[in-house]
Parts: C-alpha cells; sequence; structure tokens
C-alpha cells in the first residue's frame, strides 16, 4: 500500500466522523466515549502497551480510533442482533462483525479508508491475542479491502514559483513559509518530518538536517543553497518571535506556540489558494522530487535512501503521473527510428 493517505480523524460524536481541520490530541478517554462494557478498559491498556513501545501518537491515535469505531459500530449502528456480546465485549468479535464493519465503512466514506482501518484493527486484536484475551485473532481470513491506486499528479516548477512568490515580504509568516516551501521542494520530504524539526535538527554550516521518519527511521538530508538561505532568513525572524526559546523549528503566527503539521497543511492549502494552484499538499512535493530524480537517471536505490523507503514498490508509485513524460524524453535521447 502506497503512503499517499494517512487518516486522523475527530472521535468526539459518532463512529465515523468527518475529518476536521485540526488533528487532535490523543485523549483515552474521548476515544473510549460511548464504548460499553470492556472496550474501554482494553483500549486504555492497549495504548499503554503502544507508548511502552515508543509508538509515534498519530499512529497510536489511528489504532485506537480503528478499535473504538468498531466497538461503536457494533453497540450503535450493525443490523446484526448477535452483535450484542461484542458490543460489550472485544473478545467475542468474530470475523464475520469486522467484515459487516469494512463494507460498512466502504459504503459510508471509502476503500481508502475500510483498508486504514483493517490494519488498526489487525493490531489491536493481535494485541489481545498476545495478552491472552483470545485465541485466535478474528483478523486472521478478513481479507483486506481492494483500493484503487490514485496518480498524484506532481507539482511543477511554475506552480512552486507561484507559492513562493507568494512569500515574498520580511512579515514572519511569509519567512516561515518560504523556508517550510523550499524544504519540501528540494528535500521531497514527508509532511510530518518537515512539521517534527528542532531547531537542532539544522546545520547550517554543512547544509544538511535531521528527518525522522515512519516507524523511527531517521536520516540525514542535504539541502541546497536556496533552502539554506531561507532557513537562515527564518531562524534570524524566529528569534524575535514569540515563542523562539521552543525547540521545535516552526512556530505559529500567535502565541509563541509550535506549528503543527496539520498546521503546514492548512497553511499550504491557504497558500495555494492565493497563488492560484489548486490542490497543494506536501506529498505533491514528494512525487516531484522522485520524477524529478528519475529523469535525470537517478538510482533507485539512493533514491529510497533519501526519501527514508523501505519497500521496492515505492519508487515505482512515486511520480507515476509524469512517467510518459520521462519516458518520451528518454525516447527522444535514444533517437530510435532516426538514424538512417
Amino acid at each position: 500500500m502506497c503512503e499517499q493517505f494517512v487518516e486522523v480523524e475527530h472521535a468526539a460524536v459518532g463512529p465515523l466522523d468527518s475529518t476536521g481541520d485540526e488533528m487532535p490530541l490523543l485523549k483515552i478517554e474521548k476515544l473510549t466515549e460511548g464504548l460499553a462494557g470492556d472496550w474501554p478498559g482494553h483500549l486504555r491498556d492497549w495504548d499503554r502497551t503502544l507508548r511502552a513501545a515508543n509508538h509515534p501518537e498519530t499512529t497510536r491515535y489511528n489504532y485506537l480510533l480503528a478499535a473504538a469505531q468498531l466497538g461503536r459500530y457494533l453497540g450503535e449502528h450493525t443490523p446484526d442482533p448477535d452483535a450484542v456480546d461484542a458490543a460489550e465485549d472485544p473478545t467475542d468479535v468474530t470475523k464475520a462483525h469486522i467484515e459487516a464493519f469494512q463494507a460498512w465503512v466502504i459504503e459510508t466514506r471509502s476503500a481508502v479508508t475500510a483498508l486504514n482501518k483493517h490494519k488498526g484493527l489487525q493490531q489491536f486484536f493481535k494485541y489481545l491475542v498476545d495478552e491472552d484475551e483470545m485465541d485466535r485473532s478474528p483478523m486472521d481470513r478478513v481479507k483486506q479491502p481492494k483500493t484503487p491506486r490514485k496518480l498524484i499528479p506532481i507539482i511543477r516548477d511554475d506552480d512552486t514559483k507561484k507559492i513562493l512568490d507568494s512569500c515574498k515580504s520580511t512579515r514572519f509568516e511569509d519567512v516561515r513559509d518560504e523556508a517550510i516551501v523550499r524544504l519540501y521542494y528540494n528535500t521531497g520530504a514527508r509532511l510530518s518530518e518537515v512539521a517534527n524539526l528542532r531547531v537542532y535538527d539544522v546545520d547550517l554550516d554543512k547544509d544538511w538536517l535531521h528527518y525522522r521518519g515512519k516507524g523511527s527511521k531517521d536520516r540525514r538530508v542535504r539541502f541546497g543553497p536556496k533552502t539554506g538561505r531561507a532557513i537562515s532568513r527564518y531562524l534570524r525572524t524566529r528569534n524575535r518571535h514569540p515563542g523562539f526559546s521552543s525547540p521545535e523549528l516552526w512556530l505559529a503566527l500567535r502565541g509563541g506556540q509550535p506549528l503543527s503539521a496539520n498546521g503546514i497543511k492548512l497553511m499550504l492549502r491557504r497558500r495555494g489558494v492565493r497563488a492560484g494552484v489548486e490542490g497543494v499538499h506536501a506529498h505533491r512535493w514528494r512525487h516531484n522530487y522522485a520524477h524529478e530524480w528519475k529523469l535525470a537517471g537517478g538510482d533507485s536505490g539512493d533514491l529510497m535512501l533519501l526519501l527514508g523507503w523501505t519497500s521496492d514498490d515505492m519508487p515505482r508509485h512515486y511520480g507515476a503521473s509524469a512517467a510518459a513524460e520521462r519516458a518520451q524524453q528518454v525516447q527522444v535521447r535514444m533517437g530510435i527510428g532516426e538514424r538512417v
């Protein structure tokens, strides 16, 4: 599965609320609200195990949310009268219950959302088996939902220029946003990797920074002169901004609070609207980076190292929307059929 979709939802009301604009902090009492019987206790214990294993908060949130939504579905939405016991105790959940839930998620949300729930529930029931609460996971024979692979369009240089042009001023937010956009453009990083940077992660003497990738996979990445100048300018401006003593690199406009990943996501969307560029998000620059790398004849193994991938499928997927363009350029260079 490609990494184009990371789901974070509010769990305040109902089992499957719409995605909100603000990423919630993980509050177990909120996640377990409305759950009956043993469900809240099992989820609290599971969260303790996830914390002990050093899972990131976003991962914990999505895992717990999937289980909580299954519990609410069994108590409030399933037409199955035999689900009464399962709505009280997750150890009574069966394959049929999960398949009904999965089908309901596909119908009410999407196959991609259902796949994310499937993965979270795999981990939840594996935990219950490991804790000897169940003999066998009901997920063992539940098939993953098939999902269409969407081609994400790369973001062209002229569109990136329009966005960067919208940042041309000495105002704090413009200086900050230029540095953020240049990092995505120059390094192909994930949304969260740039958002989670600390001040000490940046080395302006050696022109590199330290990203914390998925699965606690850290890597060091070089950046170019224009990006270096943008970061340096931001750091000087940041020193005069409230909250400058915070270790987090990016600061919000007001209050001196850190700028979250969701804050950056919303900022990029606003920048796109202002610049007249549709569908602006960080992942488009990641696809663009892969496209440009392949276009220049770069090695796929090196690309995997730079972008923090471990699956051989990732280099094939990223930049796929521009694959025909690359093939055509190779065709022109090869000159097939033009030598006689």
